[in-house]
């Protein structure tokens, strides 16, 4: 077991990264005082991995509430999060009741999100199941829902107490999502980790392959590379930003298709490569480096071609230019853009001409939406 820490001053915390962690009560039992838990899952990851960890808990004493929601992004919304509330006051849930997530990104987001607004605040712990959120969205503190108009909108910052990330759970985790969760640990390299970016070229397949000890590495090198910059930068008002490398193309691809359509580490790789391209066009990087990337992509079986959001290549543009303009990290009115100043190298420009980034959304978008996704 690797155990690291995201540094922020009273509010630390560890994440456990390693095989078999599930298994060991100790990691858990000290962020469990009242004796009693809410675990939040989903219909796919409670089958597989609820019993364990309750049967594991109430050994030690600990009652465990389940709450189990659907599954998939098209329900990281507020009914499904009132689905969470309804639970906790029926169960009359108290401030020293923590909640646990057991899932992927979505259950994370959602759990954190209904813990930062329960009773003002109650404690949070983040057990991931997916490479995605191992290497990201556990880590951090970034909770929320979804809107109709926009990808999480509407959320909070609040840390967990702990992330224990069990290597294992992803044995269960389908191929789609391990690709997905690849997506999420590419970014670091190209943003702020060029030999660790060497290091995924040489790895790729051993990744795909589920290797342990390659997945052990590349997930504990995300997590160093996030908890330093959380660090840093715990709300995002500098150089967290820089963690979006893709989203804002890629939180378009999402909504634009309808939540659940693209996988968001999917839409990530694709809006990763429309970042690229557009860097390449303000002269930063050049086209061998947009290939290095669309390369790496290719290998890691991601799609590198964004889908067409509608019919004609203008209105396709229009389409991007407005559900960008609901991005976060718009400021003043003007979009700004995660983007490459080389490999390895990330920055934050409003500087964008429009001309260019029509060119990006036309040339990196396709029809050709099964061949790509």
């Amino acid at each position: 077991m690797q155990t690291l820490t995201v540094g922020l001053a009273e509010r630390s915390y560890p994440i456990h990264i390693g095989r078999g962690l599930l298994n060991r009560a100790e990691l858990l039992l000290p962020h469990l005082p009242g004796k009693r838990a809410a675990v939040v899952s989903n219909t796919t990851v409670a089958p597989l991995y609820l019993d364990p960890l309750r049967n594991m808990l109430q050994e030690h004493g600990v009652e465990v509430i389940p709450i189990i929601l659907p599954d998939g992004e098209e329900y990281k919304n507020a009914e499904t999060l009132g689905l969470i509330y309804d639970a906790l006051l029926n169960h009359r849930c108290e401030r020293s009741t923590p909640l646990i997530a057991l899932g992927g990104g979505v259950i994370g987001d959602m759990t954190g999100y209904a813990a930062a607004t329960y009773l003002r605040g109650v404690p949070f712990i983040q057990i991931p199941t997916t490479l995605l959120a191992q290497v990201d969205s556990s880590v951090g503190g970034k909770t929320g829902i979804n809107h109709p108009l926009g990808k999480n909108m509407i959320g909070a910052f609040y840390q967990p107490q702990l992330v224990l990330a069990d290597i294992d759970t992803l044995n269960t985790l389908s191929d789609a999502h391990l690709r997905a969760g690849l997506a999420e640990v590419i970014k670091y390299g190209l943003i702020r980790d060029l030999r660790f970016l060497e290091w995924l070229e040489q790895n790729i397949e051993h990744l795909l392959a589920r290797d342990p000890e390659a997945l052990q590495y590349a997930i504990a090198r995300s997590c160093e590379n996030k908890a330093e910059v959380v660090g840093a930068d715990e709300r995002e008002s500098g150089e967290r930003a820089l963690l979006n490398l893709g989203h804002t193309f890629g939180h378009a691809i999402e909504t634009g298709t309808g939540y659940g359509a693209w996988l968001h580490g999917a839409a990530v790789a694709a809006g990763t490569i429309m970042a690229a391209d557009l860097s390449c066009r303000l002269g930063w990087i050049n086209e061998q480096d947009v290939a290095r990337i669309r390369r790496l992509f290719e290998r890691a079986q991601l799609p590198v071609i964004a889908p067409m959001l509608n019919s004609s290549s203008a209105q396709n543009a229009e389409k991007y230019l407005d559900l960008m303009g609901l991005d976060k990290k718009v400021l003043g009115g003007k979009m700004r853009f995660v983007l490459l100043k080389a490999i390895g190298h990330a920055v934050i420009s409003a500087d964008v001409p429009e001309a260019l980034l029509r060119q990006t959304l036309e040339s990196c978008s396709s029809h050709d939406f099964e061949k790509n996704h």
